[in-house]
C-alpha cells in the first residue's frame, strides 16, 4: 500500500499538520480526511465506522468518542470531563470527547471555518466553531487502549495553557448577542447564509418558539433578580448551556435596568414584611432606612423574578407561535 508522508520540518503543531493533511487530499480530489493519533490508544480498524457516519451526513464532523474503564489514567477522564463542559457553555451542545483525536473532517467545512489554533487546542476550536457555523458534530463510540510505552508529546504546562487562553476566549466570544456566520451547501459548495434567511428559518424550525420563550424569559429573571453582578454570569452561563438566544436574552435582561423593575422588587419585599404597600417616598424611607429597602428588594426579587419571567415565557411563546405558523403558511 502506497504511503504519501508529509513531513513539517521543524514540528508546526498538530493544527497545521491536519491543515496541511486536508490541503493535500483537496488537491488531489479528496472530500474528507481521517485523523488518528499515533500513541497506539486507537484502533485503525474501525476506520470503516468514520466512512459510514460521514457518508450518511458529509458535511459533520465524526467524531469518536473512546469507551474509558478503570484502566484510563485519571487525568485523562478529568480531562475529557472539563472540556466536555466548557464546549457544553459555549455551544449549548453535548460533546462526549472533545479530546479525541479520532476524527473525520469534511475538507471544505475545514476550508471555511477560521480556526486560529495549530496545536492540541485546534481540536478543541474546530469542534466550536464548526458547531458556531451551523455543522453538526456526529459522535461514534471506538475503542481505546493506553499502554506503558504510551508516547505522547502534549505539553502538561504549555498546552494547559493554550487551552485555558482558548476556553476564555471562546466563552466569552460565546456570551456576545453576535449571530456567528453560518453556511449551507449550495450546489455543491458552502456559501455564507444570508442573516435574514437564517432568521426566518430559526423562526420556523420546530420548538424556535418555546426556544425564543424560554430566551425572553431568562434574560427577564437574571434582570429581576437582585444579585448585581451574579446576575450576569447566571445570564451568560445559562444562555450558553441551555443553547438559548443570546440576543433576547440580553435584550430582555437591559428591560429590567432602571427605576420601575426594582421598585416593583421593594414593594413587594416591603408588603411581605410589614403586609402593606410602600406609599411614603421621603428621605427617612429611602435615606435612613436605606438598607432596609436593599434587604426588601433581594427579597422582593424572589418572587417577581419568577413572576415576570413566566408571564414573559407565555407571550413570547404565543407570539413566536403565531410567527412560526405564519411562516408555514405562506412557505
Amino acid at each position: 500500500m502506497d504511503v504519501e508522508l508529509l513531513c513539517q520540518t521543524p514540528n508546526q503543531g498538530k493544527g497545521t499538520a491536519i491543515l496541511a493533511g486536508a490541503a493535500w487530499a483537496r488537491a488531489h480530489g479528496f472530500t474528507h480526511i481521517i485523523t488518528i493519533d499515533a500513541d497506539d490508544q486507537h484502533e485503525p480498524a474501525e476506520i470503516p465506522l468514520f466512512v459510514q457516519a460521514s457518508s450518511a451526513q458529509p458535511q459533520a464532523i465524526v467524531l469518536g468518542v473512546r469507551r474509558f474503564d478503570e484502566n484510563v489514567p485519571f487525568g485523562s477522564r478529568f480531562g475529557r470531563k472539563f472540556g466536555n463542559f466548557w464546549v457544553h457553555v459555549q455551544t449549548g451542545k453535548e460533546i462526549r470527547d472533545i479530546q479525541s483525536g479520532y476524527r473525520c473532517y469534511p475538507v471544505n467545512v475545514l476550508d471555511v471555518l477560521n480556526v486560529w489554533s495549530k496545536r492540541y487546542a485546534f481540536e478543541v476550536e474546530v469542534i466550536v466553531r464548526a458547531l458556531w457555523a451551523g455543522f453538526d458534530v456526529q459522535q461514534i463510540d471506538v475503542s481505546v487502549r493506553y499502554t506503558k510505552e504510551r508516547i505522547s508529546h502534549f505539553s502538561q504546562w504549555k498546552d494547559n495553557l493554550r487551552l485555558t487562553l482558548l476556553n476564555t476566549y471562546l466563552t466569552m466570544r460565546s456570551m456576545l448577542p453576535i449571530a456567528h456566520t453560518q453556511y449551507q451547501l449550495v450546489q455543491g459548495k458552502l456559501q455564507k447564509r444570508n442573516y435574514c434567511q437564517t432568521l426566518r428559518d430559526n423562526l420556523a424550525a420546530p420548538g424556535s418558539a418555546l426556544r425564543n420563550g424560554l430566551s425572553a424569559a431568562w434574560g427577564i429573571f437574571c434582570g429581576a433578580i437582585a444579585f448585581p453582578g451574579i446576575r450576569q454570569v447566571w445570564l451568560f452561563w445559562g444562555a450558553g448551556w441551555w443553547n438559548l438566544n443570546r440576543l433576547l436574552c440580553v435584550g430582555f435582561e437591559k428591560l429590567c435596568i432602571g427605576p420601575f423593575v426594582p421598585a416593583l422588587c421593594i414593594e413587594v419585599g416591603y408588603f411581605m414584611r410589614h403586609g402593606q404597600w410602600l406609599t411614603q417616598f421621603n428621605m427617612t424611607t429611602l435615606g435612613r432606612q436605606a438598607l432596609q429597602r436593599i434587604w426588601e428588594w433581594v427579597v422582593g426579587s424572589l418572587v417577581v423574578a419568577p413572576v415576570l419571567a413566566g408571564i414573559t415565557l407565555l407571550v413570547v411563546t404565543i407570539i413566536g407561535w403565531i410567527l412560526h405558523r405564519s411562516l408555514h403558511e405562506h412557505a
